[in-house]
């Protein structure tokens, strides 16, 4: 009997960049679900160039055998002025997501980010972190999230990202101290890890119990360490081509699958690589991708 239990699935921002526009702008929503089919793929989130009727989106989907199992959800709870108005919209963007049987909400703090936060100038870089009443407020509003998700059958998977309050590892290890377990679960992301300055697999093995999703993202870390050398911000990151595909950069997959399935993590587990498709052909780079994780997971099997 297998001993894995997760499901994968890849994320569309392999087709089509979601913060970086001009990313396979031309790209159709029909040619990205296409090629999850062919390549086999089970799962995929929302991306910019899915139909938002649900009607259309679930046939679509379904032809294709496709589960649609999460949507990005940016929130302002560092802002409590915020609260009801953002309550309100994460209640909408549940509601939506449930009629597909998704389990998780991607969910992220744009407040102080340095690509998210309207209240930012453009091209203005750097984080501005959180102070003792932002990480208050914020672990208030996950929380009453984190309820509204769960009354919907759902998990609010909070997702550690590059250019936010919450990246390095000390901040994933604040927010999950201070949030509700069973309300708040983490979206494990290699990539962000590392952008963030953390060892992915000491994340892995540290939140475990709290990891309810997760997206396998490959680095570039000569690309990374230039970059930062530079002064470059998280766009101008991605666009360099600091994230790539597992299998593709250079993050060892192999201890981070390993603790996935010994576990006994049994969620989804979604391919991304955000970066230049006119450059790295997406169905090429998705296939390889999952040619090394298969690789990976059959010497676990035999193990």
């Amino acid at each position: 009997m297998s001993r894995v239990r997760f499901r994968i699935g890849a994320h569309p921002i392999n087709w089509v960049g979601e913060d970086v526009k001009e990313h396979g702008e031309n790209t159709t929503f029909e040619q990205i679900v296409d090629d999850m089919r062919r390549l086999g793929l089970a799962g995929t989130e929302m991306g910019r160039k899915f139909p938002a009727d649900f009607e259309t989106l679930k046939r679509e989907l379904d032809k294709r055998g496709l589960a649609l199992v999460s949507q990005w959800k940016s929130v302002f709870f560092t802002d409590p002025a915020r609260r009801r108005e953002e309550l309100e919209s994460y209640r909408k963007h549940a509601d939506f997501l449930s009629r597909f049987g998704a389990k998780v909400i991607s969910t992220c703090e744009i407040g102080g980010s340095e690509q998210f936060d309207p209240r930012r100038a453009p091209g203005e870089k750097g984080v501005q972190r959180l102070d003792a009443d932002g990480w208050r407020h914020l672990a208030e509003g996950l929380n009453e999230a984190g309820r509204i998700a769960k009354s919907l059958g759902m998990t609010l998977a909070y997702h550690h990202h590059g250019g936010t309050a919450v990246e390095r590892p000390e901040e994933i290890d604040r927010l999950m101290e201070l949030t509700d377990p069973g309300l708040v679960g983490l979206l494990y992301d290699t990539g962000h890890a590392v952008y963030g300055g953390a060892d992915p697999l000491e994340v892995l093995k540290k939140h475990r119990e709290r990891i309810v999703y997760v997206h396998l993202k490959d680095v570039r870390k000569a690309v990374l360490a230039k970059a930062r050398e530079d002064g470059a911000g998280f766009l101008e990151c991605i666009r360099r081509g600091v994230f790539t595909l597992p299998g593709s950069g250079d993050l060892d997959f192999k201890p981070i699958v390993s603790e996935l399935i010994s576990s006994g993590y049994d969620g989804w587990v979604m391919l991304e690589g955000e970066q230049d498709p006119s450059l790295y052909p997406p169905y090429e780079f998705a296939e390889r991708a999952l040619q090394y994780l298969n690789r990976i997971i059959s010497e676990e099997e035999v193990a």
